[in-house]
């Protein structure tokens, strides 16, 4: 597959390894998991860096595999998901980190064209947002106004 933005075709990333059962060397059972899952959210992670200290510090290398579930259903379930999902997020605070640098160095042309691409990214997952409905279709991503709701 392409990249977006640029003509190289790049390869393809890490697979995981195909299994339907989750190991049997997991330690913890289904309900603790969840509860580490709830305690990590309440610390402020986000649902990939409670994925990375699960597979770390505890040992569960899966949780969709060991579980079940995806992390951010989980988090759905517990009422403590998100507004913005976590990938758009990450883009919208590159962008600002962008607009702050253009700023200070407004020759920089360089970054200026990752600034418009980083906005045509999040143009496009928030189309992709609001059509699979984990977006409201009244949401909009303004530039200016931004900073103040993050």
């Amino acid at each position: 597959m392409s990249r977006k933005y640029s003509s190289s075709k790049g390869k393809a990333g890490s697979t995981k390894p195909i299994r339907k059962n989750p190991p049997s060397w997991i330690r913890y059972k289904s309900t603790e998991a969840e509860m580490l899952i709830v305690k990590l959210a309440k610390e402020g992670k986000t649902p990939s860096q409670i994925g990375l200290v699960l597979r770390d510090v505890y040992g569960i290398p899966d949780v969709k595999n060991a579980l079940g579930k995806k992390v951010t259903k989980i988090l759905a379930e517990k009422k403590l998901a998100k507004d913005i999902p976590e990938d758009l997020l990450a883009l919208i605070k590159r962008s600002i980190a962008l607009k702050k640098h253009i700023e200070k160095n407004k020759k920089d042309q360089t970054s200026k064209r990752g600034l418009m691409l980083t906005e045509s990214k999040i143009r496009a997952l928030v189309k992709y947002y609001k059509k699979t409905k984990k977006l409201s279709a009244e949401w909009k991503y303004e530039p200016d106004k931004i900073r103040l709701y993050i």
